[in-house]
């Protein structure tokens, strides 16, 4: 079996949403980027904490995932996040930048279409934290068709201090990936 692809969102899942009074984790570091589509006196601010670099650089090394970001971040996860977390360039899916007001606009996750086609038949582990049960039975199809997929939903507001890359983490019916060395096989 070819090795999966680890698909890594940003949003919700490296950088964590504000609890309800508006407050940043405490063990998170603050950082002010400038995406490129920004003028450098609009900068962004975003908080990463400074364990996850580390944590990623270890699934990095076993080499038996290959780390693509899959994020609304697009280059600028390459550019400006992984600098900052010290991981080294990875690929990304090219998302579009579609012109809507919800991450749902057919029931599902707008990138699941573009991963779909990006993916191939590669395997692959996908982390993000808006998945839809339509998005979960599409995982489980691709499974069924020997296209081993696994969705973990990260919780924005537990990002603060659980990872949801647990090297054990259960794939779909509760079983668990196999992993070999080796690049991501798309196609």
């Amino acid at each position: 079996m070819r090795p999966p692809c680890l698909l890594l969102d940003v949003d919700g899942v490296l950088i964590p949403f504000p609890d309800a009074e508006g407050a940043s984790p405490a063990t998170h570091n603050r950082h002010d980027v400038v995406p490129a589509d920004r003028s450098a006196d609009d900068p962004v601010t975003i908080w990463l904490s400074p364990a996850h670099g580390p944590l990623l650089m270890q699934v990095i090394r076993t080499g038996l995932v290959t780390p693509v970001w899959c994020t609304s971040w697009r280059q600028d996860a390459t550019n400006l996040i992984g600098p900052l977390l010290g991981v080294p360039s990875l690929p990304c899916v090219d998302l579009p930048r579609p012109q809507i007001t919800t991450s749902h606009p057919n029931g599902y996750l707008r990138k699941r279409d573009d991963v779909d086609t990006w993916l191939g038949d590669a395997p692959a582990i996908w982390i993000d934290d808006d998945f839809t049960d339509l998005d979960h039975e599409w995982a489980a199809g691709r499974t069924t068709r020997g296209q081993v997929t696994a969705l973990v939903q990260d919780d924005p507001q537990r990002t603060r201090g659980r990872h949801a890359h647990d090297h054990g983490h259960p794939a779909p019916h509760g079983r668990r990936l196999p992993g070999r060395p080796g690049t991501c096989a798309r196609n």
